[in-house]
């Protein structure tokens, strides 16, 4: 299975410069659809809902102190399936027309964050995970 990084590193190629807080929306988003459209998770760590949303704690590690993104990081393109290249290539052109702050605003309006931050104060710091059952049910029920 690919990690976080295999999958940023294809985000950051097909996107170019992005912020931070958008990489983690586009890895989250990615995540989440593959689930959905190939029925298994694209990568291993664990997605946790922190009060700005979605973040891979390991993503966040790597690029903790820098706003935008223009280097990817150290994962490997290769690693990724052509089926999963192809969710990714399908959520970069959908979501990433969009701001991070729209994309945060979206997250914070879904079900799956919602329900892991559930009896969270709004700005709380959390790592509670947001499911991979949760995040496939809710975007199965989108389509």
């Amino acid at each position: 299975m690919s990690n976080v990084f295999d999958v940023a590193r294809y985000i950051v190629k097909l996107h170019g410069k992005m912020s931070a807080m958008k990489l983690q929306k586009l890895v989250y988003y990615s995540q989440a659809w593959s689930l959905v459209w190939d029925e298994k998770p694209i990568f291993k760590e664990r997605v946790l809902a922190w009060a700005n949303g979605p973040v891979v704690r390991e993503l966040y590690d790597w690029h903790k102190g820098r706003f935008n993104i223009s280097t990817p990081p150290s994962g490997d393109i290769r690693n990724l399936s052509d089926e999963e290249k192809e969710t990714i290539e399908v959520v970069v052109e959908y979501y990433g027309k969009k701001s991070a702050a729209q994309l945060s605003a979206l997250t914070h309006r879904e079900r799956p964050w919602k329900e892991a931050r559930e009896g969270l104060p709004e700005d709380a710091r959390s790592n509670r995970e947001i499911s991979h059952s949760a995040m496939a049910e809710y975007y199965s029920g989108l389509l």
